[in-house]
């Protein structure tokens, strides 16, 4: 009995063993299709996962996993490749048409000395009103296009975040005094610096204005903690929840922002990117609060 009860033991034992190789097995497949995949989405390759296994099931999934990768980098292809095409055409058309609304615009500039009549200065103040947005939207347009097809590495360097936002404001400054905004603004005393760049911080804070200019009930609150988070924020009636989400997304306006392209918060959005930095907005108690996280 002692003797079939030994064999039994040992049987179970190798079982076990069996069984437990087989665990380990199949979690380093598990582990290596897992790493696999997550480079494979990262990078644009068209290399496939390969695993050490020959369990039969584990590679079945390697091969699915493969089939719906090849259909992933088709459509990411498709997407780039439209994507591109879209930013060229942008770019070509913005560039075609910024030279005859100059044009345009200079000799409106002549007209203006020239006498007229009453009725026709107020045409000629339309259309010149009319022209200046179009060379903003055109100009906002081929902005866009130059910083999303700019693939070159930004420079990154310490700044003084308190002088690039004083800058900012005063620069900004005639442009909220027409608008009846005076912002309450908090700066800490002690200097406040962040890794950025210095040039594409300035035109995110900017564009930020710009926003608040568009959007506020005629107040706005700029704020610059030690934490390097700059907040800017404002009452907004009217606007929802869905519209705050699409803030960032390129070519969406507000029926209260018809006269732009909805280009300046999606470059802020890129620009922080490229920074390492992050731009948020949330709105509650119908206060729209844009944040902006810049590294350290």
């Amino acid at each position: 009995m002692n003797i079939w009860t030994g064999l039994l033991i040992i049987g179970l034992l190798i079982i076990i063993g069996i069984l437990f190789s087989k665990v380990y097995l199949l979690k380093k497949s598990a582990k290596e299709i897992n790493i696999a995949f997550a480079e494979k989405i990262k990078h644009d390759t068209n290399t496939l996962i390969q695993i050490s296994s020959h369990d039969t099931d584990m590679r079945a999934l390697a091969a699915s996993i493969n089939m719906q990768l090849k259909v992933f980098n088709n459509s990411r292809q498709k997407y780039e490749h439209g994507d591109l095409e879209l930013k060229e055409a942008i770019t070509n058309i913005s560039h075609d048409l910024r030279t005859p609304l100059t044009a345009i615009y200079g000799y409106l500039n002549l007209l203006r000395d020239e006498e007229c009549s009453k009725t026709a200065r107020v045409y000629l103040s339309s259309i010149e009103n009319r022209t200046k947005a179009m060379k903003q939207l055109t100009e906002e347009l081929f902005q866009y296009t130059l910083t999303a097809a700019d693939t070159e590495d930004m420079i990154i360097e310490t700044v003084n975040l308190n002088a690039v936002l004083e800058n900012i404001i005063s620069s900004y400054y005639s442009v909220l005094k027409q608008k009846n905004i005076i912002p309450k603004i908090t700066i800490p005393d002690k200097k406040t610096e962040g890794k950025g760049n210095e040039n594409a911080l300035s035109r995110v804070l900017g564009n930020i204005i710009n926003n608040a200019v568009k959007y506020s009930d005629g107040d706005l609150n700029i704020t610059l903690t030690q934490d390097r988070e700059f907040f800017f924020s404002n009452h907004a009636s009217g606007l929802t929840e869905i519209q705050i989400e699409r803030l960032f997304d390129r070519f969406y306006t507000v029926n209260s922002a018809r006269k732009s392209t909805g280009l300046g918060l999606s470059i802020s959005k890129i620009l922080m990117e490229k920074m390492g930095g992050t731009i948020s907005a949330d709105y509650e108690n119908e206060i729209l609060t844009i944040c902006i996280s810049v590294p350290g």
